[in-house]
C-alpha cells in the first residue's frame, strides 16, 4: 500500500492513522449486510435498532482491526522500530515500519501480538454477550464481534508471509538458519502457497453455490483475498531479491553522477517541460553556481496545474538547509532504509564539503534491477 496513502484521521502513540478510500465501502457493505441479517434473527427490533447495532458492530470491528495493528507497533517502538502509519482499507489494516526486526526473537513477538490481541479482545466480547440477556442490543453486538475477532486472530495465523502468522513462520525459520534473507524467501512461497489455495477454495466454493442457487459471494470475496494476499507474497519475494541484490554495494555504486540544473527563477511550467523533454524527475537548483535546493516531480504534481505559470521553482522546492546528504563509502542498504524511515526518494551524496553525486529510488532501481537480471541477487 502506497506510503500515507488515504485520509488522515489522528495519531495514537505518535502514529499517524489513514482511512484508505476503499475502507468508506467496505464499512458500509458491512453496515448494510449486517443490519439485513439482523431483521431475520431480530425481527421484534426496530429499524432504527438494527441500523444502531450495524453501524456500531462495523465502528467496533474496525476499532478491533486498529487494536491489531496497534499491538504489532506497540512491540515494534519497544524495540526502536519506528512506525510510519497505520492504514486502514477493504482487507484490513496494516502497519508500516520503518524496517526490518534486528532478530528472529524481535520478528517473532512483533508478529505475534497481533492475534493474540484479537484473541483478547474475543475473549471479552464473548463476556459480553455472556452476561447480557440474549436479543438485547449488546448481546448481538458482543457476539458478533466475538466471533469477527476470533476468525481474525485464526486467518492471520495461516503460516503465509506478509500475514502474521507467515511472519511468525519466517521467525521460526530465521531463527534455525540464521539466514534472514532465506527465511523471507520461503516464508513469501509459502504464503503464494497458501494464497493459490485461498483462491482455488473460493472459486469451488462460488461454483457450487452457484449450482444450488446459494449465495457465491463468500466465496468469490475468499478468491479475491486469496489473489491480495498473492500479489502481497510476491511484492516480498521481490523486495528480498532486491535486498539481496544490494548486498555489498555503497552509496558510490548506486548513485549517478549526472546532477542535472535548473535556476531557481524558471516557473513550473518552465520546469514542467525541463522534465518532459530530459525525463528526468529530480534536479538541483543553482543560483551563481551555488546549490540551493532540490526541485522533484512530486513537488511540481503538488502545485495546481493553473499555478505552474505564476509559481517559481523557488518557491517550491527542497530548500539546501533541508537536505539530507550521504556519504560515497555509505553501505547502500542502509542508505536506503534511511530514505524509507524519512519518507524520501532522492539524497544528495557529500564528500569533502562537495557535491559528487545524486540517489534516487529510480538509480537505486536501476542497479537493482542490472544485478538481478545477472543473477546476482542474494548471492
Amino acid at each position: 500500500m502506497p506510503r500515507g496513502a488515504g485520509l488522515k484521521v489522528g495519531r495514537i502513540l505518535g502514529i499517524p492513522i489513514y482511512l484508505h478510500s476503499s475502507w468508506f465501502l467496505i464499512f458500509a457493505l458491512i453496515t448494510y449486510s449486517y443490519a439485513s441479517d439482523l431483521a431475520l434473527t431480530n425481527p421484534q427490533w426496530s429499524d432504527a435498532q438494527r441500523w444502531a447495532v450495524g453501524l456500531a458492530a462495523s465502528a467496533l470491528f474496525f476499532a478491533s482491526l486498529l487494536f491489531h495493528e496497534l499491538s504489532h507497533s506497540v512491540i515494534a517502538m519497544h524495540y526502536r522500530i519506528p512506525v510510519a502509519s497505520i492504514t486502514l482499507f477493504i482487507f484490513g489494516g496494516v502497519a508500516r515500519i520503518t524496517r526490518e526486526p534486528d532478530s528472529a526473537g524481535q520478528e517473532f513477538q512483533i508478529a505475534v501480538a497481533g492475534p493474540l490481541s484479537s484473541y483478547l479482545l474475543s475473549g471479552g466480547f464473548f463476556l459480553l454477550a455472556a452476561v447480557t440477556a440474549h436479543g438485547t442490543m449488546l448481546n448481538a453486538i458482543g457476539e458478533t464481534l466475538g466471533w469477527i475477532n476470533l476468525g481474525l486472530a485464526t486467518f492471520n495465523l495461516l503460516p503465509g508471509f506478509p500475514l502474521d502468522g507467515g511472519r511468525i513462520f519466517r521467525s521460526i525459520v530465521w531463527g534455525i538458519t540464521k539466514n534472514y534473507t532465506r527465511s523471507t524467501r520461503i516464508a513469501a512461497r509459502s504464503g503464494q502457497a497458501i494464497a493459490y489455495a485461498m483462491m482455488a477454495l473460493g472459486l469451488l466454493l462460488a461454483v457450487r453455490a452457484y449450482k444450488t442457487n446459494g449465495d457465491v459471494v463468500g466465496g468469490l470475496w475468499l478468491s479475491f483475498i486469496g489473489w491480495y494476499l498473492l500479489t502481497a507474497a510476491r511484492q516480498s519475494y521481490v523486495q528480498i531479491e532486491a535486498h539481496g541484490a544490494l548486498q555489498g554495494l555503497h552509496v558510490a555504486d548506486v548513485m549517478t553522477s549526472e546532477l542535472p540544473s535548473v535556476a531557481r527563477d524558471i516557473t513550473l511550467e518552465e520546469y514542467g517541460r525541463e522534465v518532459a523533454r530530459t525525463g528526468r524527475r529530480t534536479h538541483l537548483v543553482v543560483s551563481d553556481g551555488q546549490l540551493v535546493g532540490l526541485m522533484t516531480n512530486a513537488a511540481l504534481q503538488a502545485v495546481p496545474r493553473e499555478e505552474w505559470a505564476t509559481t517559481s521553482v523557488q518557491a517550491v522546492m527542497l530548500s539546501r538547509d533541508g537536505l539530507q546528504w550521504a556519504t560515497p563509502e555509505e553501505p547502500a542498504l542502509e542508505l536506503l532504509e534511511r530514505m524509507r524511515s524519512a519518507n524520501i526518494d532522492e539524497m544528495a551524496v557529500i564528500t569533502g564539503g562537495n557535491l559528487v553525486g545524486l540517489v534516487t529510488r529510480d538509480s537505486i532501481l536501476r542497479v537493482v534491477q542490472t544485478r538481478m537480471d545477472l543473477g546476482h541477487a542474494g548471492r
